[in-house]
């Protein structure tokens, strides 16, 4: 507990608080002197005071947790060598602010799971009231948090959605962090102090973002739509300023990324000898680097509008709320691809390890990484088809749209002549893998049916939806993530993950959320709507809904089984000696753990990285080992 304390997080913990209250502090006191109102009669304070607070606290925690120390003292001439964390031990350095790319996709990692799990559970919690019709427990009288029942239900229903989102961004990072300097033979990221500091920007920014539920929620879904979102309480403006702060990580993280894959590779390796997962990587940095931006101007003129009382979405004053949609799709739909295209990058990567064949269409799947991100900016208005927007728009967007399922396709092509003839292992990893290709597909499927202009006019805010945007999330990261975890955790640990538990895990979850998708798929087209607390009994619902309502609990079980075989397999699983795998990959060359500074001889590529079933093929070459010479003094 004394180690705890004495923390980076720990620290970092005291001080939002005291940030919080200084800035809460700042506003009253300069409300107080131009004699306006000081508290609100449900929150204590005013809005304004809990938005500075908020703001400060994340600032403060910055601050005081060590993750910005180096700049401090470069700005002030101190001189700021590169260092590294030897003298941290176990738990302890994923706690503290450290340097090294391994222990920061760690710590991403595990902050990505923790809101997932928060996420998911506030998804049971509402499904639960929707196993039947009529309100169950969320009922009108309830008060919880400044909220009724089905107040709650809205917050939870639109925090389940943005905790998902920013919990898969999380798991986007931690994955990239990790393995992509291993990848490219390097020994950490370009810039390994902005590395930490992204990460460290997500701290505060989840918990701010969690504090939304105790101060009203928000009952705008995660989309935050005004009007909605400009006369919600004031846990939306938490939303809002979570959001920013996760925001600003993901753009630094990609500029980072971007700027270690161009300038730090072993020895030949050129453009198209690298791994297929860095190609994901680059094309995924490249959307958050240029569209992030976006959302966090949307979110930020609803903020200035309920601050300032400006009227940027507000028609009374000349405002469009249309527009706060363009810029919210902007990001919103080519951040759908940030989630996806890491966990198409991951299935590359790990098909041909498990099929022991090469990578059918290399160079093909590589350019579709980055096809899907570029036509994926050309698209957003498709979610806009029942806005009022100029109907001449709708056209050029659905082909678009339509377009997209072109660079998808080449990979779905890749992976089945992969797999075609292949001598398959059916590790954990590879179940996974299996299971997003079916899950994707099915996503993909029903993708081109929904930009079909009539289609999606009918079926826009149904269950159906809900239903394709599960698919297109769990095939695209969910599944990809868990083969990732179970691919790379001895690499990690020194240890590998019970094979038993995984496909317990995998074949409780597969089948299960199958039914959950199937179901809300059938329901939307039958008119049930999506973001409701209640639904007529008349319409014949409850069977099909407390059968989604099982199958959601079940996935729940799979992921505990999950969480208890990662934790209890740190200690306790069986030691990772040699290349576990038999892959071609270079981290998989060197002893697991990974060794402090990752290679302690460079590498050189002298070969394809996916040739495998040919005989005498090889990958990458390490230098021989030198003997330093004795000094004769």
């Amino acid at each position: 507990m004394k180690k705890f304390l004495s923390s980076s997080l720990a620290r970092g913990l005291v001080w939002q608080v005291i940030g919080t209250i200084v800035g809460i502090g700042l506003i009253t006191g300069i409300r107080a002197a131009m004699g306006l109102p000081t508290t609100d009669s449900v929150f204590f304070f005013t809005e304004p005071a809990w938005v500075l607070g908020a703001f400060l606290g994340g600032l403060f925690f910055l601050s005081a947790n060590g993750s910005v120390s180096d700049w401090f003292k470069w700005a002030r001439g101190i001189d700021t060598p590169e260092h590294h964390e030897e003298h941290y031990k176990g738990w302890e350095k994923f706690v503290n602010v450290s340097l090294d790319h391994k222990v920061i996709g760690v710590q991403y990692t595990m902050l990505s799971l923790i809101l997932i799990c928060v996420g998911g559970l506030f998804a049971l919690i509402f499904r639960t009231e929707l196993a039947a019709s009529e309100l169950q427990f969320l009922t009108l009288d309830m008060k919880l948090f400044n909220q009724n029942g089905p107040q709650l239900f809205n917050t939870m229903m639109s925090l389940h959605g943005m905790l998902m989102i920013q919990g898969i961004l999380l798991g986007v990072a931690g994955i990239i962090n990790y393995v992509v300097p291993l990848l490219l033979g390097a020994q950490d990221m370009a810039f390994p102090r902005m590395n930490a500091f992204s990460f460290w920007l997500g701290v505060p920014g989840s918990i701010i973002l969690l504090s939304s539920i105790v101060l009203g929620g928000f009952d705008t879904g995660w989309t935050g739509y005004p009007p909605l979102s400009a006369r919600a309480p004031v846990g939306v403006q938490m939303f809002f300023l979570g959001v920013f702060f996760l925001g600003w990580s993901s753009i630094l993280g990609g500029l980072n990324v971007v700027v270690t894959v161009v300038r730090v590779r072993a020895r030949s390796m050129n453009a198209f000898r690298m791994p297929i997962f860095v190609w994901a990587s680059v094309a995924t940095s490249i959307i958050t680097m240029t569209a992030t931006q976006l959302i966090g101007l949307s979110f930020q003129l609803v903020m200035f509008q309920r601050l300032l009382g400006m009227g940027f979405f507000d028609p009374a004053k000349g405002g469009n709320p249309v527009l706060y949609q363009h810029l919210f799709w902007f990001y919103s739909h080519p951040a759908v691809y940030v989630f996806v295209l890491p966990g198409l990058g991951v299935i590359s990567e790990l098909l041909p390890v498990f099929a022991r064949k090469p990578l059918f269409g290399y160079r093909w799947i590589a350019m579709s990484s980055l096809g899907i991100a570029l036509v994926g900016f050309v698209v957003w208005a498709h979610h806009m088809f029942a806005s009022g927007m100029n109907e001449y728009l709708r056209v050029p967007f659905m082909y678009s749209t339509l377009l997209v399922g072109v660079p998808t396709g080449v990979k779905f092509f890749s992976w089945v002549a992969t797999i075609w003839k292949g001598k398959i292992d059916f590790h954990t990893p590879m179940l996974f893998v299996l299971g997003a290709i079916v899950v994707f597909l099915l996503g993909g499927i029903t993708g081109p049916v929904l930009a079909a202009i009539s289609v999606d006019l009918h079926l826009t805010d149904t269950y159906f939806i809900v239903g394709h945007f599960h698919d297109t999330i769990f095939g695209g990261f969910v599944f990809p993530f868990f083969a990732a975890l179970y691919y790379w955790f001895p690499k990690a640990t020194g240890r590998r993950m019970s094979e038993t538990l995984g496909k317990i895990h995998f074949w409780i979850m597969t089948p299960s959320f199958l039914v959950l998708q199937f179901g809300m798929m059938r329901i939307g087209l039958l008119g049930m709507r999506r973001r409701i607390v209640d639904y007529d009994p008349a319409m014949g619902f409850d069977s099909t809904h407390l059968v989604l309502t099982i199958a959601g609990y079940l996935i729940g079980i799979s992921v505990a089984i999950f969480l208890y075989n990662f934790f209890n397999s740190m200690k306790n699983g069986e030691k990772a000696e040699g290349n576990i795998w038999n892959s071609r990959s270079p981290e998989w060359q060197v002893p697991s753990p990974m060794p402090m500074h990752n290679y302690d001889q460079p590498f050189e590529v002298v070969g394809e990285p996916y040739d495998y079933g040919l005989p005498g093929s090889k990958y990458v070459e390490f230098a021989a080992a030198t003997t330093p010479a004795k000094s004769k003094h």
